[in-house]
C-alpha cells in the first residue's frame, strides 16, 4: 500500500515537474515571438480590426480617429471630426495612444500582406495626385499649406496651392510647391465625391 503512494507521489512529482518545463518553454518561446513583432505589424491589427488610436506627430499634432490601413512606411487614420483620411509617413508619428485591450490584442498579430509590405508611401501619394482631389499638407516646420497635388516623384512631390474646398482650376491656383517626402507629417484627402445626384 505504501509503495503504491510512493509511486503515485513519484508519477505526480514527474509530471507536474514537465508541466512546469513545459510551461516555462511556452513563455519563453512567446517572448521570442514578441519580441520579433516589429509596429507596423502591430498596427496593421489594429487597422484590421478599425480600431479608434491617437496619432502624436513629431509637431505635437494629434490626430484622433479610426486606423484604416497601414502599408510599408504610412499609415492612415480617418479621422473623427469631418470627412475625409489623413495620410501618415510612418517617420512623422512620435507615439500612439490606445486603449489597454487594444494594445494587448495587437500583440496577437499576422503580418502584413506582401502586397501591403510593396505599397510605399510614394505610392499612396501617386495615386492621390492621380485621382486630382484636393489635400491638406503639413510639414514639419509647422507649415499647413492645401492644393491639390499635381505629380510624385520617387522622393517628393508637387502641390499647386489654392483654397481648400476648391477644385484645382489654373485661375485659383496661388502658386507651386516642391515638397521632400521626408518634410511630410501628414496628408489629409478630402473624402471622395458622391456619384451624382
Amino acid at each position: 500500500m505504501e509503495w503504491d503512494r510512493l509511486f503515485e507521489d513519484l508519477e505526480d512529482q514527474i509530471a507536474s515537474g514537465w508541466e512546469a518545463e513545459r510551461a516555462a518553454l511556452d513563455a519563453e518561446a512567446e517572448r521570442l515571438r514578441i519580441a520579433r513583432l516589429d509596429l507596423r505589424t502591430r498596427l496593421g491589427a489594429l487597422a484590421d480590426e478599425g480600431t479608434t488610436v491617437t496619432a502624436v506627430l513629431a509637431d505635437a499634432t494629434r490626430v484622433h480617429g479610426r486606423l484604416r490601413a497601414v502599408g510599408a512606411d504610412w499609415i492612415a487614420v480617418q479621422p473623427q471630426e469631418g470627412a475625409g483620411l489623413a495620410l501618415l509617413p510612418a517617420h512623422a508619428v512620435e507615439l500612439w495612444s490606445l486603449d489597454h485591450g487594444a494594445l494587448l490584442s495587437s500583440v496577437g498579430a499576422a503580418p502584413l500582406s506582401p502586397l501591403r509590405e510593396r505599397m510605399t508611401f510614394g505610392f499612396v501619394v501617386r495615386d492621390l495626385a492621380r485621382r486630382r482631389g484636393g489635400v491638406t499638407l503639413r510639414t514639419r516646420s509647422g507649415t499647413l499649406l492645401t492644393g491639390t497635388i499635381d505629380r510624385a516623384g520617387a522622393d517628393h512631390l508637387d502641390l499647386a496651392l489654392h483654397d481648400a474646398g476648391a477644385p484645382r482650376r489654373a485661375r485659383a491656383v496661388t502658386g507651386f510647391r516642391m515638397v521632400p517626402f521626408a518634410s511630410v507629417l501628414m496628408i489629409g484627402a478630402d473624402a471622395p465625391a458622391s456619384g451624382p445626384a
